[in-house]
């Protein structure tokens, strides 16, 4: 699980997931195609087709509170969508 984080469970990705077989993951950011491939070929027994990826770079964020202004900024991170082969599915809800 050093490469992919958490699956991206949204209206979008599961409509994706019925009509394209297209799945979605937030990702290592420093990981590659390749890796991203490999690590769900072998997490869920699956043969994938293609990977396509997309990098977000973290907002700034402020609030107001009793003590000022607080700054921050909201994480970098990267998005992964893996299509797959044939007949193949991922079911997500499998385990609870």
């Amino acid at each position: 699980m050093g490469i992919l984080i958490k699956p991206l469970v949204t209206e979008k990705m599961t409509i994706q997931g019925d009509k394209l077989n297209r799945y979605g993951f937030i990702v290592d950011r420093k990981a590659n195609k390749l890796e991203i491939k490999n690590a769900v070929e072998q997490l869920y027994g699956v043969t994938v087709k293609d990977v396509n990826t997309a990098s977000y770079h973290g907002k700034r964020k402020s609030r107001y509170t009793k003590a000022g202004l607080l700054t921050g900024r909201a994480n970098h991170f990267k998005k992964a969508f893996v299509t797959l082969v044939g007949e193949d599915k991922i079911d997500f809800y499998s385990n609870i």
